[in-house]
């Protein structure tokens, strides 16, 4: 069955389902994306590692990628091999030198522990037809078509309406103040928060 790379786009709000989130895969060498809804905490883990964000106590995911880095066990690939009544199936491909040995997994875990051992992500031609979508992006907006929600990839994030407020609020600090809150957001693992002030930090910069 042919194999097909997929990348991370990037992670936004849902638009349709309140505290969900959707997590948008790209086909490498095409135009079609994958959104897929995962919830709060595996939103969480994908977006630290899409932001460079150290937290300072380790997450699930990245205890697991020591603990596999000290027993010399190898994360080769992920491959997103199923899609059934709206649910998407992985398995991950691990090498601890000897054999290696396929796990099944929930695609968001399969994704989280992907992108800290930066391995390739794999799905079939087959779920590229029924779940691939194609997107016009817009560059104020981010993705401008539903199913459901955007994504302006890992720049910066779609947020609930209610951001607005704390948008504003960091319009107001200055670059100096802005680094002091995003250390203290880190420190009280508020990722959510630090994501924003990095994003505009980013764009004063640009």
């Amino acid at each position: 069955m042919e194999k097909i790379k997929l990348n991370v786009l990037g992670i936004s709000y849902s638009q349709t389902q309140s505290g969900a989130y959707a997590l948008v895969l790209s086909e490498e060498n095409g135009s079609r994306r994958i959104p897929i809804i995962v919830g709060g905490f595996e939103a969480q883990a994908i977006a630290i590692e899409l932001e460079g964000l150290n937290p300072p106590r380790p997450l699930t995911h990245d205890l697991f990628r020591k603990f596999a880095e000290i027993y010399g066990i190898k994360l080769i690939e992920v491959n997103i091999h199923k899609l059934e009544e709206g649910v998407f199936f992985a398995n991950v491909l691990f090498d601890n030198g000897d054999k290696q040995i396929s796990l099944d997994a929930r695609t968001s875990d399969a994704i989280a522990l992907a992108l800290r051992f930066k391995c390739p992500i794999y799905t079939t031609s087959e779920i590229i037809e029924k779940a691939g979508i194609v997107l016009d992006f817009d560059k104020e907006k981010g993705l401008t078509e539903e199913p459901p929600a955007g994504s302006t990839g890992k720049t910066k994030k779609e947020r609930p309406s209610s951001s607005g407020t704390r948008k504003k609020q960091l319009d107001d600090k200055s670059i100096e103040e802005l680094n002091g809150m995003l250390e203290k957001a880190i420190t009280d693992e508020d990722y959510e928060l630090a994501s924003e002030i990095r994003d505009e930090i980013k764009s004063r910069k640009k």
